[in-house]
């Protein structure tokens, strides 16, 4: 049972997802792929969302990535949002292919640009799992 404000932004691991965070504590961004058609995907599942083959395994991913489109959030009363705000949310194209919805930082709204490359991060809170976001 927890206490306090609930949270809604910190993963809740399962048996499956397991080897995805212990991955990410170490720095590390791991994807799925399908041996049935060779295709990698995220998030992570127990089945190709391409084919559908229970064939499908963990790979680590090189961590690169370019910006395919971002939304500046200014308002967000789900704790612990608002004390971030403003954060920018993003959907990247991972350089193996599959698409991710991630947050960028360390980088001004400015800068921000379609096409740009990223890098993976991983952002930890105490008690808390790595979760990956991008930086330039």
């Amino acid at each position: 049972m927890t206490t306090g404000t609930p949270r809604f932004d910190l993963p809740e691991p399962d048996d499956f997802t397991r080897p995805y965070w212990d991955a990410a504590a170490e720095g590390h961004l791991l994807l799925r792929r399908c041996h049935a058609c060779d295709r990698p995907h995220h998030y992570p599942r127990e089945f190709c969302p391409h084919c559908w083959s229970e064939d499908v395994t963990w790979e680590r991913a090189s961590g690169r990535a370019t910006l395919y489109t971002w939304s500046v959030v200014h308002r967000n009363d789900l704790p612990p949002f608002g004390a971030r705000v403003p954060y920018t949310a993003a959907v990247v194209d991972l350089a193996e292919g599959p698409r991710m919805m991630t947050e960028i930082v360390d980088c001004e709204e400015s800068r921000l640009a379609i096409g740009m490359e990223l890098q993976v991060a991983f952002r930890q809170e105490e008690g808390g799992e790595a979760v990956p976001v991008f930086q330039p």
